[in-house]
């Protein structure tokens, strides 16, 4: 998959059927509108692109009601290529871009890309103050030279499936219907950073990762998770929290990786959350601590064996 990061210096693709959106964790409505795309590009012989932006536009828009994004730039990117996307339009939102009309949005689109096609959802909105829409883009779509169509939301339940609703279901701990609507586990993406290496102490090392202020991020407690290491993938254990017994201060993540040994400071990790083992808790003692991560971890293993 080409990653292009520039609106400048995009090249001229054949045929380009273009999936627009800000796809923010990718769920399950979100890869209904790229898969159509793929699809209508095979089709035609022609290229399967996704345009989107590296940061929300409410971060420049308006910084205070920007959202909780829910997966990270790599991750994204690792899905579009697994579903067969060929070219990544993933370009900075500005304020130069937040000051374009809709018209001049659609116009970008025939100067730079030259779209056969442009597939988005039907929520998805364009231009100064979100006033392109749907209806807009079917309408202006042979004047700017291309064919558009608006996908109808997915729904699961009856209820659509949107980011907003997923952030929630994470905020609250609904693991089990987050990762519904994701279509896979909820992930969290970031570099191991160096830590008091206490858990080395008492035979359970972990990797450490901060929790950045802009993501989303599930309760504090344990969780079985999957942990894709060097393109490995390992079982583990995750604990979300602030470590009540030696009182750290600032929230982390901290995982156990099971049967993995090595030094992977400043990598970055996968950690895929499939089940809560437990609520955080408070341990009298060290040796107390080590009696419950050592349950954990067969309950972990228990939960993982094939």
């Amino acid at each position: 998959m080409d990653i292009v990061k520039k609106i400048s210096v995009v090249k001229k693709y054949p045929n380009p059927v273009v999936a627009l959106g800000m796809f923010d964790g990718v769920h399950l409505g979100h890869a209904s509108v790229i898969r159509h795309a793929i699809d209508v590009a095979k089709k035609i012989d022609g290229t399967a692109i996704v345009f989107t932006f590296s940061n929300h536009p409410l971060t420049v828009i308006a910084p205070d009601d920007a959202p909780l994004m829910i997966g990270s730039k790599n991750l994204r990117r690792d899905i579009f290529a697994d579903m067969g996307v060929d070219v990544l339009i993933e370009i900075p939102f500005t304020k130069e871009l937040s000051k374009k009309s809709p018209e001049e949005f659609l116009e970008l689109l025939q100067e730079k890309i030259a779209p056969a096609y442009v597939v988005t959802g039907q929520n998805y909105t364009f231009g100064r103050f979100g006033r392109g829409n749907g209806r807009l883009l079917l309408r202006e779509a042979e004047h700017y030279g291309f064919k558009a169509e608006v996908c109808q939301s997915f729904t699961v339940d009856r209820k659509i499936v949107s980011s907003t609703r997923i952030r929630a279901l994470i905020a609250a701990g609904d693991l089990n219907s987050a990762n519904q609507l994701l279509g896979r586990n909820f992930t969290y993406a970031g570099e191991v950073v160096n830590g008091d290496k206490r858990g080395r102490k008492i035979g359970f090392p972990t990797a450490n990762l901060e929790i950045a202020d802009h993501r989303a991020m599930l309760p504090n407690g344990a969780y079985i998770v999957k942990v894709k290491v060097r393109g490995k993938i390992f079982n583990g254990i995750a604990n979300i929290g602030d470590n009540p017994t030696f009182k750290v201060a600032r929230r982390r993540l901290e995982v156990f990786i099971d049967k993995f040994s090595g030094d992977i400071y400043g990598e970055e990790i996968f950690v895929s959350f499939i089940s809560k083992l437990r609520d955080e808790k408070i341990f009298a003692s060290v040796e107390e601590l080590k009696a419950q991560l050592n349950e954990d971890l067969r309950v972990m293993r228990n939960a993982t064996a094939d």
